[in-house]
């Protein structure tokens, strides 16, 4: 494709890398992502892959823009308290770069739909804040080999991982079974520290560049655990599970009519 004078300006950064150049950008202008939450996790990745230029970018999210977001969700503003927050990361993405189609879902996630939603995606990212989703995703990305990267916060601590379907370990592998409803602590229970949100939606939207490019190694088998308060990434070797319920040798999940919950929260 030929850049407008506009483009050769916005994108230099990355063209003059030999890992990027001119084939990277159009890659990335090619690309479609699709992230699950726009709240601590989804903003910061929204915002630095809409500034890399991938072009299209669904969200989904049924919530809606409250004070104590404020605090981490940098896609949102005061103006904007009571607004969807798909609406608000739309308007804030495509401010921010004009070659970037959102396509905001404001509407609960169901294991009736989510494979309708992800089927046009080329990546899916899970910055959700709660274990049914993240279990529901991974699911749908196995079943349809999407590659997800996931990630979660909380306190001072955040994680990340990339799973390719079929090349590796999948979120069951890492973690078997669904806590029990009310089990798991959350943001809301124990609080967060709003810049968690920024460092680690920002590597996941490095592991999606990566993916998009072909280049690097991905977090494929792995997790990387970011403590804050002492400044330490650990990464942590996660191996195949062969009895995982759904990606193992003898699955028991075999179809999203096996999943535990119909709605989950995002």
């Amino acid at each position: 494709m030929e850049f407008t004078d506009e483009q050769l300006q916005r994108y230099s950064r990355h063209i003059i890398l030999p890992e990027v150049g001119g084939k990277g950008q159009e890659k990335l202008l090619k690309a479609k992502v699709f992230i699950v939450g726009a709240g601590g996790l989804g903003c910061p990745v929204g915002y630095y892959l809409a500034a890399a230029g991938v072009g299209t970018l669904g969200i989904i999210d049924n919530d809606r823009v409250e004070i104590s977001n404020l605090q981490r969700q940098i896609a949102h503003n005061t103006t904007r308290l009571g607004m969807l927050k798909v609406e608000s990361a739309k308007e804030t993405f495509e401010a921010l770069n004009p070659d970037v189609k959102v396509i905001g879902i404001a509407e609960r996630l169901s294991k009736g739909v989510i494979m309708d939603m992800i089927k046009d995606y080329d990546i899916v990212v899970d910055a959700s804040d709660n274990f049914p989703t993240r279990y529901l995703v991974n699911d749908a990305c196995v079943f349809s080999k999407k590659p997800l990267v996931s990630g979660a916060i909380l306190k001072f601590e955040g994680q990340l991982t990339t799973i390719i379907p079929g090349e590796g370990h999948c979120y069951r592998c890492l973690f078997e079974e669904m806590p029990p409803a009310g089990f798991a602590p959350s943001c809301r229970d124990l609080g967060v520290v709003g810049a968690i949100a920024g460092v680690v939606g920002s590597l996941q939207a490095i592991e999606v560049i990566k993916l998009i490019l072909g280049k690097g190694e991905v977090l494929k088998n792995r997790l990387l655990i970011y403590d804050a308060l002492n400044t330490t990434f650990r990464r942590i070797t996660i191996p195949n599970n062969k009895e995982c319920r759904v990606c193992g040798e003898n699955p028991t999940i075999t179809d999203l009519q096996d999943f535990e919950t119909e709605y989950c929260t995002v």
